[in-house]
């Protein structure tokens, strides 16, 4: 699907049909390599990198406020220049943030009722990071990373009011900052009424849903989709799932949602099965970073939910997220194979 969704762009931009698919091709040979890395090293390694794993992240973070290494797109800060490659230190920050609430969880275990023990020390934590990603600045993967955390403090024991009181707390601050930016109201009044403005805000879902529509049930065929050519934007990489519904229908997406669940599913019963808490708070927390991510994607692409520059995870073009997705996914088979 990246080839198919990426060749005219290639072909136009850099002269080679095939440049995203051989990118691509690398980054999987790279994430596959760590997926087997991670599978046969123990999970319990992660515990004493902890605190190296924040530092590291937070230091990438940093780095992203240097104008000579970091990369601009739409004028957002969100990539490192790495030579000739990117890297997207949000999404190891999503990783270190998963070990470190369930190191600190299973520590905590009977003082997770408490706010001052259980509840505080996770947000004052995750709240840095998220700060730093907000100031990129990416709001989506911000609130992403908030709704994980109160998820994560739902499962480690946290009482219902704390997580209700963070909750409403927070949102008139989400708000307050789509309020505060032109391209977050514009986005919010595509999401409302894309029609309002077909060529300007809501360009890009309208032909999203032209992708879906087209596509039927048994889809146009693989590479015969018309929205690739230059009409939807990001089509290999946000909205690759729309490409995917014009060129294998209902019957393709539908296939595609199947084998996510499955792999959810999978991520939730290796939770379940773990021996220790430690294990399954890791486990559900990378397991849950995946499913937000393929939900919200999904939502996007069908207009259910505002714009926002989200991947899709193991089909989205992309390196940063492909080789933390594998390397999550190595973990979880490395708790799967221990318990």
């Amino acid at each position: 699907m990246i080839y198919s969704a990426s060749s005219n762009l290639g072909q136009l931009r850099l002269g080679d049909g095939y440049f995203y698919l051989k990118k691509q091709a690398v980054f999987c040979m790279i994430g596959v390599a760590v997926m087997f890395a991670a599978r046969y090293v123990p999970y319990t390694l992660y515990s004493k990198l902890v605190y190296p794993l924040l530092i590291i992240s937070l230091c990438l973070l940093g780095l992203l406020f240097v104008p000579a290494l970091a990369r601009e797109i739409g004028g957002a800060h969100r990539w490192l220049n790495l030579g000739p490659l990117t890297f997207q230190p949000s999404e190891l920050v999503k990783f270190s943030l998963a070990v470190y609430m369930a190191y600190s969880m299973s520590k905590k275990s009977a003082e997770m009722a408490s706010f001052s023990k259980g509840v505080l020390p996770h947000l004052l934590v995750a709240g840095i990071l998220m700060v730093l990603v907000l100031l990129q600045p990416d709001l989506g993967t911000t609130v992403i990373m908030g709704i994980w955390v109160l998820i994560a403090l739902f499962v480690g024991g946290v009482r219902m009011f704390h997580i209700s009181a963070i909750f409403l707390l927070c949102s008139p601050v989400v708000i307050w900052l789509i309020t505060r930016a032109d391209y977050r109201i514009k986005r919010w009044l595509a999401f409302m009424d894309p029609w309002e403005d077909p060529t300007g805000i809501g360009f890009q879902i309208i032909h999203s849903f032209l992708a879906f529509g087209s596509g039927g049930i048994f889809g146009a065929g693989l590479g015969n989709s018309k929205q690739k050519l230059f009409y939807l934007p990001e089509s290999h990489t946000d909205f690759v799932l729309s490409i995917t519904g014009e060129e294998l229908g209902l019957l393709g997406v539908t296939s595609i949602i199947i084998l996510f669940g499955t792999l959810i599913m999978g991520g939730i019963r290796v939770a379940l099965k773990a021996r220790d808490l430690y294990s399954t708070y890791l486990a559900l927390g990378l397991t849950s970073f995946l499913g937000l991510q393929v939900i919200i994607n999904m939502a996007v692409v069908l207009g259910l939910l505002p714009t926002k520059g989200l991947t899709l995870p193991l089909i989205s073009y992309g390196g940063s997220s492909l080789i933390m997705t594998l390397l999550s996914i190595g973990v979880l088979l490395n708790i799967s194979a221990r318990s």
